[in-house]
């Protein structure tokens, strides 16, 4: 099996990852993914397509990402882990279109307007 390369977003986020067969080692710009994602939820996220389709000890990935917090570099690790699933084995697609893993999310943050405070916070209105 040759390297799977496969892009993920996530507002700002983009993640670009590479899979290939080996023992389960994940890998997030050259640091190991729990020194990367420190917390168990980022974890869990980055994880869930490998856990649900069981190929988790299966395939190592190299993982580069940039952009972006550190929620939404860890789902955009997680879209494009779920497209690489896809490619592996057709299957995968029906286990992972439900859970909504291979739906990119269209949500950005909504930019500043002049004359107010932020998006949609306003100055103080003063009647006299």
């Amino acid at each position: 099996m040759a390297t799977i390369h496969k892009i993920g977003r996530r507002k700002c986020a983009v993640a670009r990852v590479y899979v290939t067969e080996g023992s389960g080692k994940v890998t997030v710009n050259k640091k190991e993914m729990a020194v990367y994602f420190p917390t168990a939820t980022l974890q869990y996220k980055v994880m869930q397509p490998m856990s649900m389709t069981n190929n988790a000890e299966n395939f190592d990935v190299k993982v580069n990402v940039t952009g972006g917090g550190t929620t939404g570099q860890a789902e955009a690790v997680r879209m494009a882990l779920s497209r690489a699933m896809c490619e592996v084995d057709a299957e995968n697609r029906s286990i992972l279109k439900p859970e909504g893993l291979l739906t990119r999310d269209p949500r950005m943050v909504e930019r500043k307007k002049f004359g107010q405070k932020k998006a949609r916070k306003r100055f103080q209105f003063s009647k006299r």
